[in-house]
This record gives structure tokens, sequence and C-alpha cells, in this order.
């Protein structure tokens, strides 16, 4: 199972050993690795992007029962290479009266801690840019600053509806976020570390899903408020404030927004799946079927739980209808939250009660 599972790793190595000898010094060499990472992730978000674009509109073709793209390259893979394409061709057009620099910043401020989150990711076993003591609390921080974007755009814009897009974002995200960071406290107390590896090990007889199915449920929907998606899409209205917050951008900057949205989706589900779905490892069976899934590289498994989750988040969008804004924050804070905290009371007399059982 190693051998299969460090075919990434080896090929990791393989460039480091030809690395050594060309650079001399060890700390060279760690830093060009740091950038063959980064260039990585920007590889995932990109590619990934053009990917969920193009699932997303087949998935809503088959709910809505209708083709969706299927003229452009077989099965109308390349239709999203000509949307990017005419993205990146379009004039890029800035409106007279915005706060110039806080408008450029702004989608862009969006973007990079979407990129450093990804630094936490366990791809596999190993294969982590950086495996923090507190990766999970490194994630949950820089999640939390992208609602600092949204009003930035919103305020910077010049426009009415601009403004109330930003702030109604920034409430809904701040709503969502707190039952979302509580839903994941009960798997830290079960497991006793912040460790995105030591989450995944701790699953390798159960994963979390079955043993914290309420805290899953509260993430699912606390994630999918956060990315903006529907049902709690409110961030945009067509009849009320446009496209709120990026109804002045255009060309690459919108893009950059577009792009940061599947990049937060991609990083939602693959925390749900390093917290919930065990990780890299495999489903938990017994004998030789069981051995027979652990001969599956562990990288193979993370993106399979991850596109699971993604395709779960695009079924709840094509599927359910919007909440209205007053709906959608009282369901945050008077549903959302105290399951959350009786989620983590339970936990508590659970973990207390299974030491006295013990002995401990």
């Amino acid at each position: 199972m190693k051998d299969n599972q460090d075919i990434l790793l080896t090929i990791a190595a393989t460039l480091r050993s030809f690395l050594d000898p060309l650079l001399g010094q060890p700390d060279a060499v760690d830093v060009a690795m740091y950038g063959v990472g980064l260039a990585v992730i920007l590889g995932i978000i990109f590619g990934n992007a053009v990917i969920l674009v193009w699932a997303e509109r087949k998935v809503a073709g088959y709910m809505q029962s209708r083709p969706g793209p299927n003229r452009v390259g077989p099965i109308g893979l390349l239709q999203t290479v000509a949307d990017t394409i005419k993205l990146i061709t379009k004039e890029d057009i800035r409106p007279k009266g915005v706060d110039r620099w806080v408008w450029f910043l702004a989608p862009v401020v969006l973007f990079v801690p979407t990129l450093a989150a990804y630094a936490v990711f366990p791809f596999s076993d190993g294969l982590i840019a950086v495996d923090l003591n507190i990766g999970l609390f490194y994630f949950l921080a820089i999640a939390s600053t992208v609602t600092i974007p949204f009003l930035m755009a919103g305020w910077a814009s010049n426009n009415k509806y601009s403004l109330l897009g930003g702030m109604r974002s920034v409430a809904q995200m701040v709503s969502y976020e707190i039952p979302l960071v509580f839903s994941l406290v009960g798997v830290v107390m079960l497991v006793g570390s912040l460790k995105m590896s030591s989450i995944v090990e701790a699953q390798s007889g159960i994963w979390f899903v079955f043993l914290q199915p309420v805290a899953f449920l509260i993430y699912v929907i606390a994630a999918t408020a956060e990315t903006n998606r529907t049902p709690f899409d409110l961030v945009e209205g067509e009849s009320e404030i446009v496209a709120g917050p990026m109804t002045e951008y255009s060309g690459m900057k919108w893009s950059l927004f577009f792009l940061a949205e599947y990049a937060n989706l991609f990083a939602v589900s693959a925390i749900a799946t390093t917290v919930f779905l065990g990780g890299w490892q495999p489903l938990p069976m017994p004998g030789a079927l069981g051995e027979m899934l652990a001969a599956i590289p562990g990288w193979i498994w993370f993106a399979a739980k991850t596109y699971f989750m993604i395709f779960l988040f695009m079924w709840f969008r094509w599927t359910f209808p919007r909440f209205r804004v007053d709906q959608l924050m009282a369901f945050g804070w008077k549903v959302l939250l105290p399951l959350a905290l009786a989620n983590i009371l339970v936990t508590g007399v659970g973990i207390y009660a299974y030491r006295m059982a013990i002995g401990g």
C-alpha cells in the first residue's frame, strides 16, 4: 500500500535529489521546493476551477432535464476553456468615482487567503505542504478573512447596491462561520489535536461522520452558506442588489471573484473529507476487500471524497429554493448555533462517560 501511496512523494524526492547538487545549500533547496509546491497548488486551483465549472453545468443540466454544454469539444469539455478565454480578453471597466486602490485590491485580497489555506490540506500520507500542529485552527483563521474583501469591494465600488451586497455578505458569512467552527470542536475533542494528519490518522478504525453525524450536518449547511451557494446565495439578488459586491467588476477582476468561489468550494469539501470522511484513508473494510481498497493510493481516495462533497454542494444548488434574508439569519442563529453547542455538550459528556467506563 505504501509503495502505491508514495508515487507523488517519490516524484518530490526525485526533484529534491536533482536540486540538491544544483543549488548546494539545503535552505535554497527548501525554498525551491516550496516554490514548486506553490506552483502545484496554483495548478490545482486553476485546473479545478475549469473542471468544476463544466461539472456544475452538467449537474445542472442533468437535474433540470437540460442538455448542458455539448457543442464545444467532446461532451462540451472545451466550453469552460472558451469561456475562460472570453473572460480574460474582456474589457476591464473601472466606473467613475470608485476608491481606486481598495477597488483594485478586493479581488486580490480575496484570492490570497484561499491560496494560503491549501498549504495545510493533507492530500495523502506525507503529502502535505505544511503539517502544522494548529493546522485546523490555521485554516479557520485564514478562511475567516474572506469576509473583508467582499466589504472592500462593496464599499469601494461607489454603488449603493454593491455596498448593500457587501454588508449582506459579511452578515451572512459571520453568522454561519460561528456554527461552522463549533461543528469542528467535537472532532477536536475526540482527537485531542488540531493537526490535520493526526485527525486523519484517528479515523483509521471509524470515520468521524459516524461518531459526529450532527456536526457533519451542521458543517455542510454552514459551509454552503460560507461559500454563498444556493439556498444561501443571497450575496447576489437580481431584483434587489444585482450582483452585490461584484456588480461593478468585469474582465479579469470579476474572474478572480469567480475563481475564488470555486477554490473555496474545493477547500470546504477538502476539510469535510479530512475531518469527517477519513481523509486519505480507504473505507475500513475487513479481509481481502479491505486490502484491495488499501492498495488504492491515498491521494485518489482524498480526491474522490472531496469531489463527492463538491457534487453534494452542486446538488443542493440545483435542488433547493433560496431562503429569504431574514430566514437565513434566523436559521443560523436560532437553529444551527444552539445545535452546534448542544453537540459539543453531548460530545463532552460522552468522552467523560467513556473515560469513567474504562477507568481512565
